[in-house]
């Protein structure tokens, strides 16, 4: 049974991502062995689409805390967005380091509130994963940012990642 992280409505985007990665760093590991022999053949079909099938189990529920606490990390979707793991938008991310064995694609949310849409901050999502065969080296990792404007937010991941 997933447990959910306890979020409030009050709480800044950086108690959000301290919650959120008492969350991840309790439940990622084993999630992932139970899927690992799934998603081992899976990545040999459909490579990294395997991780998205893991992201689909694990971060939802941190999805699903955020909106039960007054907060939305969706936004619209375009005609062709690619979802995972609930919230997880393809073109709100990037990959662009590490070696092959060992890549991280960031994935940011902008959380706003529900009343008046105001943005309190950014959520990253580091996924570390392998390109060579299914593997998660580490946690996944949660960042906060307070800026939520696209380029800012591209400044922040590589303030962050360099």
């Amino acid at each position: 049974m997933t447990v959910k992280p306890v979020l409030r409505s009050d709480m800044t985007i950086e108690e959000i991502c301290v919650a959120g990665n008492q969350y991840i760093e309790s439940e990622w590991k084993t999630l992932y062995d139970a899927m690992l022999d799934e998603l081992t053949t899976a990545f040999r079909e459909i490579e990294d689409a395997a991780y998205g099938r893991y992201l689909d189990q694990l971060m939802p529920a941190l999805f699903d805390s955020l909106e039960d606490a007054g907060f939305i990390a969706a936004e619209p979707l375009k005609e062709h967005d690619f979802v995972i793991g609930k919230c997880l938008i393809f073109r709100n991310s990037l990959e662009k380091w590490g070696t092959e064995d060992n890549r991280s694609r960031i994935f940011w949310n902008v959380i706003r509130c529900k009343d008046g849409q105001q943005p309190i901050g950014t959520l990253l999502t580091e996924i570390p994963h392998s390109h060579l065969k299914f593997d998660i080296p580490r946690a996944p990792v949660l960042y906060s940012l307070r800026e939520h404007e696209r380029e800012q937010i591209a400044k922040g991941i590589r303030r962050i990642m360099e």
